[in-house]
């Protein structure tokens, strides 16, 4: 089996791969302050809880957002299962032409969900990936990555409106029946969902407004699944997009 990670901001998520089946998703919190061998107990306990036996991992990929936490990782694979895990970074092919300004600033996540996108959707597409931060990633006509934007996420969002106000509450990020809202709960739920919802129909119809033509949208992480359901564009959703880039760029270095 081949095992991929996905180090975010906030999560990480763990797959594994029977081929090209992913047979079990998990989630752990990311904390840089862990090391290794907490890293290392942590794994195993998730192979554990979905019935894995360690042997069973024949080779491992790791994406980092947060390069602490990719060593200690890194280090954990090494300890549980006596293999060096590839790490998505420089050297590593991709198949992804990058055209930005500096392609070596391009985060690992995305560069795992456009190769992800390029195998499963019609070009041009727009990925867009709700997590700490909520990213739109553009990608030609030809598959070609252009660029893209950065946004606060929801969560954090919220955060900020918390810790900088003195009368708004932490709220369930839930959607109200309608984007008047008439108390405060309901009108910060408007605002977060509501509002990214319209920021993201908005950015869509900038994006191909400047491609110059539709694109596929599809949408992964956090809370992209509830986000887009609110929106007035068609968006796909694709849980485990990241992972299945993981695993195709893993299998274009060891082919």
């Amino acid at each position: 089996m081949l095992l991929t990670v996905d180090i975010g901001n906030s999560n990480i998520t763990l797959g594994a791969y029977d081929g090209n089946i992913l047979t079990f998703t998990a989630r752990l919190a990311t904390s840089v302050s862990k090391t290794a061998d907490q890293y290392a107990v942590e794994v195993r306990d998730i192979l554990s809880l979905y019935h894995i036996d360690p042997d069973e991992i024949e080779d491992c990929i790791i994406s980092s957002v947060v390069p602490a936490v990719g060593t200690a990782l890194s280090g954990a694979v090494s300890k549980l299962f006596h293999i060096v895990p590839m790490m998505l970074g420089p050297g590593v092919k991709t198949g992804l032409n990058i055209k930005i300004d500096n392609p070596a600033q391009l985060g690992a996540d995305l560069v795992a969900g456009a190769v992800g996108a390029l195998d499963a959707y019609e070009m041009p597409c727009i990925i867009i990936d709700m997590g700490t931060a909520t990213t739109l990633s553009v990608l030609n006509r030809s598959g070609t990555f252009l660029g893209g934007t950065i946004a606060a996420g929801i969560r954090l969002t919220l955060k900020a409106l918390c810790e900088n106000t003195s009368m708004l509450p932490a709220v369930p990020l839930e959607a109200p029946a309608s984007v008047i809202g008439t108390n405060t709960v309901a009108s910060m739920q408007a605002g977060l969902l509501y509002g990214t919802a319209a920021m993201l129909d908005g950015l869509i119809d900038r994006a191909e407004e400047e491609l110059g033509e539709k694109a596929t949208v599809v949408a992964t992480g956090g809370l992209s699944k509830d986000v887009i359901s609110l929106c007035r564009h068609s968006i796909l959703y694709h849980e485990n997009l990241l992972l299945d880039g993981l695993r195709l760029i893993y299998e274009k270095n060891n082919t």
